[in-house]
């Protein structure tokens, strides 16, 4: 077994407490203002926009530090074509009953349907994979750990920067997802994880006022000191 080796951990922010306050309320006023969006303009955003945001997400924590995760920026409207009528076919199952009625009846204050023109409007889409081989670099072949957490958590850093930069986001999962591996031309071994739309807001945007509601600190932390 491999013995580790260490390396010292320098440039680590360190600031005073009332400093650390101020931040960490800067960064909840910031993520309190993200909404979950479908009415999408088609304005353009550079691709280094992009590029800087994915490159926030590879930055997450993961098993092993294997970086389990591909993400496939699209914004060719072929490609975003047929993802579109892709994903529309599986949502026609889903909507006709394969749900069933409690996960039906969940949607129904979102407002949701079959119809998904966000998916070619929005100028990119970022299709997520989760690698169940992989390594710590490129080309290797060893098992993954924990890839949905990690894959996860690098989703939740993605919508983060994408938001940071002024960004409209929704994360899209029609189940299921495969057509995306065909279509992105990955290989057996991943698995869609998320389709993230990503783009500005139509001027006429709106959000259903059932996604406003979100549950208080005290319902969702326990502290125990």
């Amino acid at each position: 077994m491999k013995k580790p080796k260490y390396i010292p951990l320098t440039n680590y922010p360190q600031y005073p407490d009332t400093e650390m306050l101020v931040r960490a309320r800067s960064v909840l006023d910031v993520l309190s203002t993200r909404r979950t969006i479908r009415d999408f303009s088609d304005r353009h955003v550079p691709r280094e926009i992009i590029e800087a945001c994915i490159g926030a997400a590879g930055t997450a924590p993961s098993g092993a530090n294997h970086q389990p995760w591909h993400f496939v920026a699209i914004s060719n409207p072929e490609i975003k074509r047929k993802i579109r009528v892709a994903a529309e076919a599986e949502e026609e199952a889903f909507y006709a009953g394969k749900a069933g009625t409690e996960w039906l009846e969940a949607l129904s204050p979102l407002g949701t349907d079959t119809n998904k023109p966000f998916l070619e409007t929005a100028p990119w889409l970022i299709a997520v994979f989760a690698q169940r081989r992989g390594g710590e670099r490129v080309g290797q072949d060893k098992k993954n750990y924990y890839v949905t957490e990690s894959v996860g958590i690098a989703t939740g850093m993605l919508i983060t920067a994408l938001h940071s930069a002024g960004l409209g986001t929704l994360t899209h999962t029609p189940a299921p997802m495969n057509f995306l591996r065909g279509i992105c031309g990955r290989p057996k071994s991943e698995k869609p994880f998320v389709l993230m739309v990503v783009g500005y807001p139509d001027k006429d945007a709106k959000v259903p006022e059932h996604a406003l509601v979100k549950k208080s600190l005290g319902d969702i932390s326990t502290f125990e000191e």
